[in-house]
């Protein structure tokens, strides 16, 4: 599978400090056996996010995945972004991440991961914290080999 991993954050964006999310994402998705064949780190910014969605999708990844943004702090736009150019949201992923991670920490309901195919792919926004992450890449990683197989209408068992 093709991934393109998106870290969404101003500081980071601006070299004010490193980028912990994408590399960890990275490591998890090539972990997966997945091949990431794209990166950028954006600000929060909807239009630079949904450029960089598109942007990936063109270049052919089925997988992908952004880390940071989903919380609810004024500067918080990344479900924003998606929801303005996805064909469907499907709200079970966020459901479950959101579920998984109240095992870990209470704050876990301020999160509003989320996931939807754009274009021919399935796009996970996961949070900005590295190993949260990457927790919630693993909550929901059963489901998504199937989801881009429909994403990129390949034929299925279903």
């Amino acid at each position: 599978m093709q991934v393109g991993i998106i870290t969404v954050s101003d500081r980071a964006s601006q070299g004010v400090y490193d980028d912990l999310g994408g590399p960890a994402l990275r490591k998890a998705a090539e972990g997966y056996g997945w091949s990431v064949v794209a990166e950028a780190i954006v600000p929060d910014d909807i239009t630079r996010i949904q450029e960089t969605i598109l942007s990936f999708s063109a270049q052919g990844c089925g997988l992908i995945l952004t880390t940071g943004g989903t919380g609810i702090a004024e500067r918080d736009v990344t479900p924003e972004a998606i929801r303005g150019i996805m064909r469907v949201e499907i709200p079970g992923f966020g459901e479950l991440m959101r579920m998984r991670s109240l095992d870990l920490t209470p704050n876990a309901i301020l999160s509003r991961c989320m996931a939807a195919i754009v274009d021919p792919c399935l796009v996970i926004a996961l949070p900005g914290k590295p190993q949260g992450a990457v927790d919630c890449l693993g909550f929901v990683l059963g489901a998504i080999p199937h989801t881009v197989k429909l994403a990129q209408r390949v034929p299925t068992s279903c």
